[in-house]
């Protein structure tokens, strides 16, 4: 069964990515929405096994890389972390495929982006259920190559192809980081077998190790490295600039890689390496600080963007620092229970968002939209699902997950805990703006596009409300169906030995016994909310056109997304251009080729030229080349022999 749960996706890949144009679309569409599928019922299977059955295993696949003493397996580590990643990635990406078959009616090159869909989910797979730090890299490496290709799938597109090479590059940094953390690990403990070095985790605690002078904590060291990767796979400051661009690919590839899957790689890693990071407590607290802040940063952004996936694309990277703050205090199961909402009700909210844009013939300016809500009501009311539970009201899903992590930090009694808990509750304030910001200015008010667009508007086909349908009840049920075993009195039991958390790390049991002021914030965020949105949307619909003109530099800050993107244009990508060129004009092509195949060309070509200047056609002339010739060759001659005279 774990081997179908896992390679059923790369099989339809093969079969698609080889055959898709013999098979024709509807075939292609058939075999990869139906190994995804069944991937996905049978990952609920191994959830109710492992999960809620208690009963991990490990699943040897085959023998990978034999050198000497470094010997790695391919093998599945099926424990109640993997089952919850399994349900989530195989869950929506079969409602993500079903969607596309919808959404990419009109695409001429179906099958190539159905296989394409299929292989990122087989990575995805890869990574979650590694039984070692390689195969993890590998699935690692395997998302960031196919949202490349996801996100640059519409090549004729520059800003698509831009945006795909921003995203992988930016993640490459990120990938440096994490296979330095590899290699740290292979050179300490010698071996990067995931139970061999957590057993042998505690031996190290307060190592140090000398470099360019600095001594540092082995540690602290190894976890802020594999947390470097973290944040460029999940998109947090300051390697976030990637994640908004992406919204160049479909829609669908927005909700698969963007907001369920590839971006909570990250934080699935921090808590894969909880028993790694409990003994690294600065590392933790450089986790719950780039968090928190990009928690806030991100919301902040969100407040006065125009694109409705570009928007969803901030929150995203809001609410994932929201996870990384909940493991930075040690609240890892926190992190993964919001991760496994946060799946449904974002999956929700970008399949919703290209519900719309199919129904405007594919506008994404919320500014060009307005008064639709009667022409498209079950994405209308698909879409308040989504916003609902992202906002934390009560009942939804994310109610149960944000709250807990809001009240996990207040009661780590920390400074990173209070620093994180204080800007998640700014945060949510925001989250609840710009989520009916989004509503009002999408759905109500007036029409404000074009009679030719609204006359096309229409709701979309069954084949993308569906979906729809699946994620909106997971968006209201997911939360509370399963806040008792993430995150309750069961979570000792569910989680296992997937997880793990010192004895002296109570916060999880302590979050339940906060003041009730704190249990209040969350929810009185937000309404505040959600009332200030409807005041400026609704009511005064003049007030942030009049906020925008004057405080016109914070709105420019805010809508330019702090600058980040003009900071790293003008102090890296344009000195990386200049020596570029430099290296380029100077010295590949004037002193390499210049001295090197062009000079020696060029020589030769000039002799040759010289040469053909004693092609006269004149018999004199010739006989005077040879006379010259013989008397050379006889001075020679008489040169070499000595005098020639004895």
């Amino acid at each position: 069964m774990y081997h179908a749960i896992v390679f059923l996706p790369l099989l339809a890949f093969i079969v698609v990515g080889l055959f898709g144009r013999l098979l024709g679309d509807r075939p292609s569409q058939w075999i990869t929405c139906g190994a995804v599928i069944i991937a996905a019922l049978l990952s609920l299977v191994a959830f109710w096994q492992v999960a809620l059955g208690g009963q991990p295993l490990k699943v040897e696949v085959a023998n990978w890389i034999v050198s000497g003493t470094f010997d790695v397996s391919w093998a599945l580590r099926i424990d109640q972390l993997t089952a919850v990643m399994l349900v989530v990635v195989n869950g929506v990406s079969a409602l993500v495929h079903v969607y596309s078959v919808g959404y990419m009616s009109h695409d001429p090159h179906k099958p190539r982006f159905m296989a394409y869909l299929s292989l990122f989910t087989f990575a995805m797979l890869m990574l979650v259920t590694a039984d070692n730090f390689l195969q993890m890299f590998f699935g690692w490496e395997g998302v960031g190559l196919t949202s490349y290709l996801l996100i640059g799938f519409w090549y004729h597109r520059p800003s698509a192809n831009a945006a795909a090479i921003k995203a992988f590059l930016v993640n490459r940094i990120g990938d440096f980081g994490f296979g330095l953390g590899i290699m740290a690990i292979f050179m300490v403990f010698g071996s990067i077998d995931l139970d061999a070095v957590f057993a042998a985790t505690p031996g190290q605690v307060g190592k140090s190790f000398e470099f360019l002078g600095w001594n540092l904590d082995v540690l602290n060291t190894i976890c802020i490295l594999l947390f470097i990767g973290a944040m460029g796979k999940s998109a947090q400051v300051p390697l976030h600039t990637w994640l908004p661009d992406a919204m160049e690919g479909p829609t669908p590839v927005s909700a698969l890689i963007h907001a369920a899957t590839m971006v909570t790689a990250g934080v699935f890693l921090v808590a894969r390496c909880s028993p790694m990071f409990e003994y690294a407590p600065t590392a933790l607290i450089v986790v719950a600080v780039v968090g928190a802040s990009t928690a806030f940063f991100a919301a902040t952004v969100g407040l006065v963007q125009n694109d409705i996936k570009r928007v969803i694309a901030y929150s995203t990277c809001s609410q994932l620092g929201y996870m990384f703050f909940a493991c930075g205090i040690g609240a890892y199961p926190a992190a993964i229970f919001h991760l496994f909402t946060h799946a449904f009700f974002k999956a929700l909210l970008f399949l919703g968002s290209g519900s719309v844009i199919h129904a405007m013939s594919d506008e994404q300016d919320m500014r060009k939209m307005g008064g639709i809500y009667k022409y498209i009501p079950q994405t209308y009311g698909v879409m308040w699902i989504g916003s609902l539970a992202l906002a934390g009201v009560p009942i939804f899903a994310g109610y149960w997950s944000k709250d807990m992590i809001l009240e996990s930090a207040f009661a780590a009694h920390t400074g990173a805990g209070q620093y994180a808990f204080w800007l998640g509750l700014a945060a949510a304030v925001m989250t609840a703006f710009y989520s009916w910001r989004l509503l009002f200015m999408t759905f109500h008010g007036k029409p404000r596009a074009s009679q030719e667009v609204m006359s096309h508007v229409h709701e979309s086909p069954p084949s993308m409300l569906v979906p729809l349908y699946f994620l909106a009840a997971g968006s209201i049920l997911s939360g509370g169906l399963f806040v008792h075993f993430f995150v309750g009195d069961g979570a000792a039991a569910f989680w296992g030995q997937s997880i793990l958390m010192l004895p002296d790390n109570t916060v999880l049991a302590d979050a339940h016994h906060v003041p009730l002021w704190v249990k209040l914030g969350p929810i009185v965020a937000g309404v505040v909310g959600i009332a200030v949105a409807w005041l400026f949307y609704i009511r005064r619909t003049e007030l942030p056109v009049r906020l925008a003109k004057v405080h016109r530099e914070a709105y420019l800050f805010l809508l330019n997304k702090w600058y980040f993107d003009e900071l790293y244009e003008l102090t890296l990508v344009r000195p990386a251009k200049w020596l570029g060129r430099v290296l380029w004009k100077g010295g590949d092509g004037r002193i390499i080729d210049g001295f090197g195949p062009d000079g020696i060309a060029a020589t030769v070509i000039n002799l040759a030229r010289r040469a053909t200047l004693l092609q006269t056609g004149y018999v004199y002339h010739y006989a005077f080349v040879m006379l010259i010739g013989v008397a050379a060759l006889v001075t020679w001659f008489y040169t070499t022999s000595g005098g020639g005279g004895h």
